[in-house]
């Protein structure tokens, strides 16, 4: 499988798909444990394996591809805890999140400065 040649922009939006799948497929896993849904349990993999998929299409080093994912699966997850699963975000969770996208450029970016 080929992996693509893209632009900054096709590759914040291939993150925030890759991050969506992960974040779907965890939260269908975490559905299906607590109904006891088998069914929830292996859509949710197979969702998580599409991840995959789409995450390592970018033709970037992996530790600099997935150093700089870290931080839009993390702005994705709180925002899904948020708007999807109603949860109350602590100002220390988005003083964190803040950390983790500094952390992020700089795996991204550092090695260009």
């Amino acid at each position: 499988m080929r992996t693509l040649s893209v632009g900054p922009v096709v590759a914040l939006v291939s993150f925030v798909v890759a991050a969506a799948l992960e974040v779907g497929g965890d939260a269908l896993i975490r559905s299906g444990m607590r109904r006891e849904g088998i069914g929830l349990i292996v859509a949710g993999a197979v969702v998580l394996g599409c991840y995959g998929v789409v995450v390592n299409l970018l033709p970037i080093d992996f530790s600099r591809l997935l150093g700089a994912y870290v931080g839009i699966f993390a702005v994705v997850s709180v925002l899904v805890g948020r708007l999807v699963f109603s949860e109350s975000i602590p100002r220390t969770t988005w003083i964190g999140l803040a950390v983790i996208l500094a952390g992020s450029a700089i795996i991204h970016w550092g090695g260009r400065i």
